[in-house]
C-alpha cells in the first residue's frame, strides 16, 4: 500500500491534546509520522482549511440486516456511515432475528467486511430474543465478537435481569447499552407529554418515563460495579441524575443525539412523522439541559440513533407511524451548526465525544491518531455550507427530520486503514 501525506490541515486529536497545523504521514495501514515532509513518493492530499481528526465513531447505528432490508442494509447503512464522516459504527441487535447467537454476530461481521465500507462493531442482545426473560449467552457473544450488550428498542424492564447483566457482561468488561422508558408510562403515546401534546389531542409519553429507569438503572449499576451507558437521553432530570451518579464515582457514561440537543415537541404541530421518534423531542428546557451535559462533561458521546424506516412506513398517520430517523449523513454537521457555531462546544471537546469517548466506552482500539494506531482518519471542511436533500443520501431510507435545513460543514474524506473509502 503506498504511503499517503496528508498536508497543511488542522489535525485535532483529543486522545493526544493535539490540536496544530501539520503534515501527517501514513504508511502500510497506519499512522507513521507527524511533521512529515513530501519525498515525491506519496500521494499528497492537500487539507489546507480544513481540520483532519481521527476516523468519527457512532456507537449507535440500526443497520436493520438481518429481517428489514426494505429500510436498511447492512452495505447501505455502511456506505451512508462514511458519506457522514464515520469510519466506525456499533450497529443495534433488534434485527429479525436478533443478534443474540455467536451465529447473528459473525453474520453481521461478515456481511461488513463483504461491503468493505466502514468498521462494524457489533452489539448484541442482553436477553434472549430480546425478549427481557432470560439472559442470552453473554460469554459466547463476546467470544464471537459482541463489544458490548443492549436489548435497543425496549428498555431492559426486569430489574433481576439487569442486576444480572452488570454481574455478567462485569466479568468481560462490557458495558451494558440500555434504553430509559419505563414502558408501564408511555403506552400509546405518540409524542412528549406537554402543553403541546394536549393542545394536538396526541397521548404524551411523560419524562418521568426516562427519568425513573436512568435512576434505577444508576443504582443497579452503583450495587454492582457494572459498566452502564444510558442510551440517547432527552430530559433534564436524567442529566442531573447522571451528573449526581458520576460525582459518586458510579461507572456510567451517557450519549445524546442530534436531534435531541436541536428540535423541540413543537416541531409535531406539522404532524410530519419524521420528528416522531423514541425517546420524543422534549420542550425547550430538556434541550437546554442536554446542551448544558454534552458541555460539562456529563454526557459523553454524541451517537446518531441511526433509525431507518422506509418511506411507506413512515407515510402513516402520526399515531400509527413507527418510532425513529435516520442521522448518519447529518450528524457531523448539525453537530457544527448547534454546538460549534453558537459556541456551546469547542472543536476539541465535540471530537472526543464522537472519537476517542465511544472507542473507550466500547473498548475498542479506535479514535486516536497515535503513532502506530489504525490510519482510521476524516478529514472535515468546517465552512462547507449545504442543504439537506434525503433524496442524495446513500441510506436507503429518508426520514429525516432536517430535510430541506441548511447546515455548515461536512465530511470531505473518510481514510478506514489507511485506504480512502469516501471522498467528496
Amino acid at each position: 500500500m503506498p504511503a499517503t501525506l496528508i498536508t497543511n490541515g488542522r489535525v485535532i486529536d483529543p486522545s493526544q491534546g493535539i490540536d496544530r497545523v501539520t503534515n501527517l504521514l501514513v504508511s502500510d495501514g497506519r499512522i507513521a509520522a507527524y511533521d512529515a515532509t513530501p519525498t515525491g513518493q506519496e500521494t499528497v492530499i492537500d487539507a489546507a482549511g480544513k481540520i483532519v481528526v481521527p476516523g468519527l465513531i457512532d456507537m449507535h447505528v440500526h443497520l436493520r440486516e438481518p429481517g428489514f432490508e426494505e429500510d436498511e442494509t447492512i452495505a447501505s447503512g455502511t456506505a451512508a456511515a462514511l458519506a457522514g464522516g464515520f469510519a466506525s459504527i456499533a450497529c443495534i441487535p433488534n434485527t429479525d432475528p436478533p443478534i443474540d447467537t455467536q451465529g447473528a454476530v459473525e453474520f453481521i461481521r461478515d456481511r461488513a467486511a463483504r461491503a468493505d465500507h466502514c468498521n462494524v462493531f457489533v452489539i448484541a442482545c442482553v436477553s434472549k430474543n430480546r425478549e427481557g426473560k432470560e439472559l442470552a449467552e453473554i460469554g459466547q457473544l463476546v467470544e464471537a465478537g459482541a463489544v458490548a450488550f443492549s436489548d435497543d428498542g425496549a428498555p431492559v424492564s426486569d430489574s433481576e435481569l439487569m442486576r444480572r447483566a452488570f454481574e455478567y457482561c462485569l466479568m468481560f468488561d462490557k458495558p451494558v447499552l440500555n434504553h430509559a422508558e419505563i414502558r408501564e408510562l408511555t403506552s400509546r403515546g405518540v409524542m412528549h407529554e406537554g402543553l403541546t401534546s394536549l393542545i394536538l389531542g396526541l397521548s404524551g409519553i411523560p419524562a418521568a418515563a426516562e427519568d425513573v429507569m436512568t435512576s434505577r438503572d444508576i443504582a443497579l449499576a452503583e450495587a454492582t460495579g457494572g459498566k452502564l451507558h444510558i442510551m440517547h437521553v432527552s430530559t433534564a432530570n436524567s442529566v442531573d441524575a447522571l451528573r449526581r451518579a458520576k460525582s459518586r464515582g458510579v461507572r456510567v457514561t451517557a450519549e445524546a443525539t442530534p436531534h435531541h440537543f436541536t428540535l423541540t415537541d413543537e416541531c409535531l404541530r406539522s404532524f410530519d412523522s419524521n420528528f416522531k421518534m423514541n425517546p420524543p423531542l422534549r420542550g425547550r428546557e430538556h434541550v437546554q439541559a442536554v446542551i448544558a451535559g454534552l458541555a460539562d462533561g456529563t454526557i459523553d458521546v454524541i451517537a446518531s440513533d441511526h433509525a431507518p424506516h422506509a418511506k411507506e412506513k413512515k407515510m402513516q398517520e402520526l399515531d400509527q407511524a413507527p418510532f425513529g430517523v435516520i442521522g448518519l449523513e447529518t450528524s457531523l454537521a448539525v453537530v457544527i451548526t448547534e454546538l460549534i457555531e453558537p459556541g456551546h462546544l469547542d472543536w476539541p471537546t465535540v471530537l472526543r465525544k464522537m472519537t476517542v469517548n465511544p472507542a473507550r466506552i466500547l473498548g475498542i482500539p479506535k479514535g486516536t491518531l497515535q503513532l502506530g494506531a489504525d490510519a482510521d482518519i476524516t478529514i472535515i471542511d468546517p465552512k462547507a455550507r449545504w442543504t439537506v436533500d434525503p433524496s442524495k443520501f446513500l441510506s436507503k431510507s429518508s426520514n429525516t427530520p432536517f430535510a430541506g435545513r441548511e447546515l455548515t460543514g461536512r465530511a470531505d474524506l473518510v481514510m478506514v486503514g489507511g485506504r480512502v473509502k469516501f471522498q467528496r
